[in-house]
């Protein structure tokens, strides 16, 4: 599916070609309760709007429907998935994943394996409340690397105990790392929004089991 969509550039991403900027020493952390922790790495992907465009041509996006409670919905984003060992679709998203996996491995004991992605056309997409919970996650503490191009828009988490909750931009090559118990004992959630806003491509980098 190839998309025709308004894009915003940033003028701060001024990058000819796509590539990344370090992470050591660069990486904000944001220790959570339960022993759950959120590392926030803005502009991560220099050049990241070239990537932008390019994934939302090259990308076969597709929609999804489901269930909710008696009746059956369209999914309000399009959504893409990348296994492990299939090639991405951009060579930045190749050293992005090789770079976390390198970065990360002393913590998480193991590499970044697929590549989930969610593209939010506008405002209207989104996606509610959820843990990502399927799988050993359920039970584990890992990580979800979030890559995030275009425009930017709000990733919110809240403790599933009950609480304030907190709130990240991302967008424009952002980084945002979930560990930790954060998929258990954390929810996120990108919101709609009723500001004019261009396209939001999300790559998630997850490992082997988690979903």
């Amino acid at each position: 599916m190839s998309l025709a969509l308004p894009l915003q550039a940033s003028l701060l991403d001024l990058a000819d070609e796509a590539r990344l900027g370090s992470l050591r020493g660069h990486v904000q952390c944001t220790p959570l309760a339960q022993a759950a922790w959120v590392d926030h790495r803005p502009g991560w992907v220099e050049g990241s709007d070239a990537v932008l465009e390019s994934l939302l041509h090259d990308v076969p996006w597709r929609s999804e429907r489901r269930r909710m409670y008696d009746r059956v919905v369209a999914v309000p984003r399009l959504i893409a998935w990348y296994d492990a060992g299939t090639q991405l679709p951009h060579p930045v998203l190749a050293d992005a994943r090789a770079a976390l996996s390198a970065h990360y491995r002393p913590g998480l004991g193991e590499p970044f394996t697929t590549a989930g992605c969610c593209l939010y056309r506008d405002g209207r997409d989104s996606v509610a409340w959820h843990g990502d919970t399927i799988g050993r996650s359920a039970t584990e503490d890992t990580m979800v690397a979030i890559v995030s191009f275009g425009s930017p828009r709000s990733l919110l988490l809240r403790p599933r105990s009950g609480g304030p909750s907190l709130s990240f931009r991302l967008g424009h090559g952002d980084l945002l790392v979930m560990g930790g118990s954060c998929q258990r004992t954390w929810e996120h959630a990108v919101p709609k929004t009723a500001q004019r806003v261009g396209p939001r491509v999300s790559i998630q980098f997850r490992p082997h089991g988690v979903a």
